[in-house]
Order: C-alpha cells, then sequence, then structure tokens
C-alpha cells in the first residue's frame, strides 16, 4: 500500500491538533491559568455562561489536566481526536458505519461531512435531534456538526469504549468545516487518497507516522528513557511480509501439524515446511481451543493477521462468519501494550475485521481483549508489606515501564489476594487502597497466563538509555538477558509460551554474532528449537537503519532438528526483502536458503547462529586449534602516522615517476587499505597510496 500521504499528513495532524486542544483550554478555562481563575463549578468563563452540561464537561476536564499536567493532556487529547477520525474515515470508506453512509466527507467524496447534512434522519441514539435541528434552522452548521459528531462517537462507544467512550468536541478548535490550511478534517479528506485506506494496516502506519518526530526527537538526544519516552523511543511498525512469515510460521505451523491435509497451507506464501522431526508439537482439535499472544502489540498488525488465519481455520471447521468473529475475540486473541493510544489503534483494528464478518458486530457487546498495562500507584502507607514485599509494590508502580516483562509469580499472586482480602476491612481509608489491589491483581493474573503461540515485534531499547530505576531493575530480572529490551523479551516470551507452543519474534540480529549475547545463545540452542530464521540485508527494514532477523522457535529441545534458513545479505533495500524471502522458501536449492541442526553452532567459539557455513569450516573449529598453532601472527605495514603517510588516490599526482607497485625509487607506492572511507569510496577495501622515504 501507498503511505507518502499519510507520512506526510500525520506529523503535521499531530502538531495542528496539539495547538488545536491547547488554544481550547485556554478558551475554556482549563488550562492552568484557567483552573487558578475559574475553579471547578463556576458558572461562567470568561464572560460566557456554560449551560449545566457544560459545567459538568468542564469540571471533568479540569480534573483530568490537573492531574496529567496541561501538556501531557493537551497530547492526550489530540491523540484521542486523532483516533476516531481515523477510525471514522476507515469505517466511512468501507461502508462499516452502523447507520450507513460517510461521517467525515459526502457520497461523492468531497469534504462536505454527511453528519453535518443528514444526521438527522440517522440512527444515532444519543443525537439531541431538537438541539441539532435548532442549530441547522439557525445556519449553525458547525454547532451542528459538533452535536452530530458527539452523537457517532457515543453510538460506537459500545464496541471500541477506550476510542469513543466520553468524546467531547469542547477542545476541538473553531472552524471544523470552514476550508483551511488549519482544518485536519478537511486535509485528512482532500489530502490522503481513499486508496490509501484500503487495507486496516493503514491505520497502524498512521500511528507510526503519527509519533515520528518524537521518535526522532528521543533517538537524536542523549536523555534516559522515561515511563512516556518508551512508546515513541521503541515502537516501530512490524512490516506486512515480516508478520505474515512469523504468523504463518508459528500460529499456522501448530495448525498444519495437526492438521497435515489442511487447504490453509496454500493460502500461507510464507510457510516453511517443517523438519521430519516433530512429534512434540501441541495437540489442537479445533481453533477455538488455540491461545495466542501478542506482548507488545502495539497498533495490532500482529493480532490482525492472526485474526484473518484464524478465520480460515474456523472456515475450514464449518463455522458461520457471525460466530467467528465472536469466538476468535473471546477466546483466542489477546495483545498487551503499555501505550493506551497504541492499544486504542489495535483494538480499532480488530472491530474493523470483525465487522467485516459481521455486519450486526457492534451491538454484540464484545470488545477485543487488548489490555494496557499501566503504572498502578499503590498507596504505600497503608499497603500491608506482610503480604506484598517491597519490591513486587515498587514493579506494580512501574508497570508502565515493564509492561509484560513482569514475570508474576505464584506466590505474587497469593500475596494479592491476601492484602485484598484484608485492605478496607475495618475502615474507609482502605477502600481506595483495595481498589488498586484488585486492579492490580487483574494485570497480574493476565501476566501470569500462558499460550499455544507468541508472536511479538518487541521494543528495542539498549541498556544505554535506561533510566536508574529500569538499569536496576532488568539487572535483577533478567541479568542474563538486559543489555537490550529485545534480548529480555526473547526471554520472557519463551516462559509466556507453554511448553511445546510455538513463538515468532522480529528483533535486531546482533543476538546472532556478538559475545554479549552468547548466553542467550546457549539458551535457545540448547532449550529451544529454531524451527525457522529469516536474516534481512542491514538496509532491509524500511523506516530505519537496524540489522534485523525474523525467527520461529518451538518451545522445547527436538534433537536433531534442522531449521530454515533464508540468508539475504546480498539483496540490498527494503523492496528485495519479501521476494527474495519467497524465491528461497519456493526453490531451496537457489543458494541463499540453508538447512542446519543449531546444536553444530556450539562446534564454532561463542556459538554464534553461523547457519551458512559447511561441514569443512565446522570440523576445522571441532579440532579446537587457534591459527597461532600453524603460523606466526604479527601486525602488517603500520605507518605510525596516517595523517603523514596515507593519501587517497585522488590527491597523488597520477604520473610514471611519481607513483609505482614495488619500487622503493618512487615517491607514492599502491598500498591496500582496508576499513570505512569517506567520500562514497566504499566500506569494504579501496586504493590509497602510501608516501615511502627512499634509503641512500
Amino acid at each position: 500500500m501507498d503511505t507518502k500521504e499519510l507520512e506526510r499528513f500525520c506529523p503535521w495532524a499531530r502538531q495542528e491538533l496539539v495547538d488545536a486542544v491547547m488554544r481550547g483550554m485556554v478558551q475554556l478555562g482549563v488550562d492552568e491559568a484557567g483552573r487558578a481563575q475559574w475553579p471547578a463549578g463556576s458558572e461562567a468563563v470568561a464572560g460566557r455562561a456554560l449551560s449545566p452540561g457544560e459545567r459538568t464537561r468542564r469540571d471533568r476536564l479540569m480534573a483530568e489536566a490537573a492531574a496529567a499536567g496541561d501538556a501531557a493532556f493537551a497530547e492526550r487529547e489530540a491523540y484521542s481526536w486523532f483516533n476516531r477520525l481515523m477510525a471514522l474515515r476507515y469505517m466511512e470508506l468501507h461502508g462499516l458505519l452502523p447507520w450507513g453512509g460517510r461521517a467525515l466527507s459526502a457520497a461523492d467524496g468531497s469534504f462536505n461531512p454527511e453528519l453535518a447534512t443528514r444526521a438527522a434522519d440517522l440512527p444515532l441514539a444519543s443525537l439531541d435531534r431538537a438541539a441539532y435541528l435548532e442549530r441547522a434552522a439557525e445556519s449553525d452548521d458547525e454547532g451542528a456538526f459538533r452535536l452530530a459528531l458527539e452523537a457517532a462517537c457515543a453510538e460506537l462507544a459500545g464496541a471500541l469504549p477506550g476510542v469513543f467512550e466520553g468524546a467531547s468536541c469542547d477542545l476541538l478548535p473553531k472552524g471544523l468545516l470552514a476550508r483551511g490550511e488549519h482544518n485536519v478534517i478537511q486535509h485528512l479528506v482532500e489530502d490522503v487518497p481513499e486508496g490509501s485506506w484500503e487495507d486496516v494496516e493503514a491505520l497502524g502506519w498512521a500511528y507510526q507516522f503519527y509519533n515520528s518526530e518524537l521518535h526522532r526527537k528521543f533517538c537524536d538526544g542523549k536523555g534516559k528513557a522515561s515511563k512516556d519516552d518508551l512508546p515513541a523511543a521503541t515502537q516501530l511498525f512490524t512490516p506486512d511480509w515480516i508478520v505474515r512469515y512469523m504468523v504463518q510460521n508459528s500460529l499456522g505451523r501448530l495448525w498444519m501439524l495437526n492438521n497435515p491435509e489442511s487447504p490453509l497451507r496454500d493460502k500461507m506464501e510464507f510457510y516453511i515446511e517443517p523438519d521430519a522431526g516433530h512429534e512434540d508439537f501441541l495437540r489442537v482439535s479445533d481453533p477455538e481451543e488455540i491461545a495466542f499472544l501478542d506482548p507488545a502489540c502495539g497498533s495490532g498488525h500482529i493480532l490482525v493477521y492472526a485474526f484473518q488465519l484464524l478465520t480460515e481455520m474456523y472456515r475450514e471447521r464449518g463455522w458461520r462468519d457471525r460466530d467467528i468473529a465472536r469466538s476468535i475475540l473471546e477466546k483466542n486473541l489477546s495483545g498487551y501494550e503499555i501505550d493506551p493510544r497504541a492499544a486504542q489503534i489495535a483494538q480499532t483494528a480488530l472491530c474493523m475485521e470483525a465487522l467485516a464478518l459481521d455486519r450486526r458486530w457492534l451491538s454484540r457487546g464484545v470488545t477485543a481483549d487488548v489490555r494496557v498495562l499501566g503504572n498502578i500507584e499503590l498507596d504505600e502507607e497503608q499497603l500491608p508489606e506482610t503480604y506484598v514485599k517491597r519490591e513486587l509494590a515498587d514493579t506494580i508502580r512501574h508497570l508502565g515501564e515493564v509492561g509484560s516483562l513482569l514475570d508474576p509469580s505464584p506466590a505474587d499472586l497469593a500475596a494479592l489476594d491476601a492484602a485484598i482480602a484484608d485492605a478496607g476491612a475495618y475502615d474507609l481509608l482502605g477502600s481506595s487502597l483495595r481498589g488498586q489491589l484488585i486492579e492490580a491483581r487483574g494485570q497480574l493474573e493476565a501476566l501470569s497466563r500462558r499460550f499455544d503461540v507468541v508472536v511479538a515485534n518487541p521494543p528495542y531499547l539498549g541498556s544505554s538509555k535506561f533510566n536508574p530505576w529500569m538499569t536496576k531493575w532488568m539487572k535483577s530480572r533478567y541479568p542474563e538477558t538486559s543489555r537490550d529490551l529485545f534480548s529480555a523479551f526473547i526471554e520472557r516470551i519463551t516462559r509466556m509460551a507453554d511448553e511445546h507452543g510455538e513463538m515468532g519474534v522480529m528483533c535486531p540480529f546482533v543476538w546472532m554474532f556478538i559475545g554479549s549475547y552468547e548466553k542467550l545463545r546457549d539458551f535457545i540452542i540448547d532449550e529451544k528449537t529454531i524451527t525457522s530464521l529469516v536474516q534481512l540485508e542491514y538496509s532491509g527494514f524500511e523506516g530505519a537503519t537496524v540489522p534485523i532477523c525474523t525467527f520461529t522457535l518451538h518451545n522445547g529441545k527436538i534433537p536433531g532438528y534442522r531449521g530454515s534458513y533464508v540468508r539475504l545479505s546480498d539483496f540490498v533495500g527494503a523492496a528485495n526483502q519479501a521476494p527474495k524471502t519467497l524465491e528461497a522458501i519456493q526453490n531451496p536449492d537457489c543458494g541463499w536458503f540453508h538447512r542446519a541442526d543449531a546444536s553444530t553452532f556450539h562446534d564454532i567459539p561463542g556459538s554464534p547462529i553461523a547457519y551458512w557455513k559447511g561441514f569443512s569450516f565446522h570440523s576445522y573449529c571441532k579440532l579446537n586449534t587457534t591459527v597461532s598453532h600453524f603460523a606466526s601472527i604479527n601486525e602488517g605495514l603500520k605507518t605510525a602516522s596516517n595523517e603523514t603517510f596515507i593519501r587517497y588516490w585522488f590527491e597523488v599526482s597520477m604520473n610514471t615517476e611519481n607513483i609505482g607497485c614495488t619500487e622503493l625509487t618512487k615517491r607514492w607506492i599502491k598500498h591496500t587499505k582496508g576499513g570505512p572511507l569517506e567520500s562514497g569510496m566504499g566500506t569494504e577495501t579501496a586504493f590509497c597510496y602510501t608516501r615511502m622515504k627512499v634509503l641512500a
């Protein structure tokens, strides 16, 4: 799909919406200065009388702004409206609005919102029709549009409460229908082509583009990552072909092992046939038995494709589409996320998939199991430490940072149960603590679940960017994998999956080779089974220069299993990665498809995942003899002053009297110098010249 216009629109829309909300806060007296001048319950603000409904809404907004801080509140409100507008735009273009027709545009595609022109004729239960018609009669089209927009959000809040619940236009800018350079709705309709919305994947791209400036700002800075930094700093959208590869070779693999004759095989283009030995796979007879988790689900791209693959499994068993949607969201799919904004997108995307199967889905009362893991501020003074130990309580207060990395023990859950039973038993002061403990118990219970399939593109953040609290916690909980968030997530994912469950991961490929990840490699090689792996070319990940691999694991050791490996290092650029992977899968003799038993990686010092190395190389390594046994190792030619003696080829006069290859009578001698060079001359080896002093 073409995302160029979305990429231009979303960062611009973010700034426009944030600025507009800040202006709205000032006008309504919701900002810090306004709260001081016109406290809660004020009947007028800046000389404008407020209706009882307006006073109630203002008091709510004031409390939220005071709790979050003005800047954070403005960012949150702006993003909430961004998500709503994105969802409405996608739904209207796909005919998914429950009242039919469109919302932000007209039937002919122009910027003439139907909610402003014909809302009185639409089945919007919460619309105040009298007020709407009154505004329309007074030619107050914008006032009518605002009423209709709030009613439309209320209509959708049942199925998507995290996105549409509590929507109020109070802080939206004036002139929602006025054409101009600052009108976000107009530019959404007119500047982003309808073709950009062909797939629900567009919602995920919109999320990444919206945060692109924040991501760039964090990466360019030198500060440590706070809770608020983590989403923008660590989330990158997973390319569609990698999602398909991971899900097909984990969820699809589980289904195919249980159903070898399934026609699903023909719909999984990235599926790699397993090696002969796989007797330890999980047994499932029906798709409703499969539990699938994305522990860092972001905007839900992995969950959406898992939904689509599960739909095919259910259809294979003869289920009706209407029943499929309910069963998948009630029984199969779960997602955990620390960013509530990303979770809103994930819930929206899954709702769109359900609507595609069941046009009455919004009235079914079922929501996707996308759980936001956030800080829970346990009251330390009231907390009975005899039940909940200080370290656990401290982790719960930082749950919005560690997220799915928290692996609660049965003792942790028992401690919370005991504290809940005791808190508030004798006085009302404990009631708030009890509520916090109940919330924490629910989060930890979810984190203690195990799943048949776990697939993730975990966050990437090196330990140098950890704040002091995170550094200490990671070293305590993940001593062998605390170098980066992604490596800790790999370890955690293996504990979230059932024994003999299937897993898929996309992450930097540094863990495959460098010494600091040797213990992680040993753990994977000795205790798990690498079923497949694709190593991308260095620039093969669109959106960031990150050395990426994606791989699938079986959660248990299958001795002698020969995993499948695809090496794309010779194919430069993101556009080549998917086609060359498909070519390798379809033609294993292509030259970049390999099979290897991971246990043989121990033949090589450090156990690198060197799957392309042949028998001879392994044989030499098994001799356990160093090169120094055969030859003396010394440093080669050294000038002691490169600035004095080394010149690039273009710095030397090219005449035969001046240069030569071996003649010491020449002023400059051709010299091969490796390593990265400047001025675009390459990064492997190039020629330069060495100034030699001629001896008398």
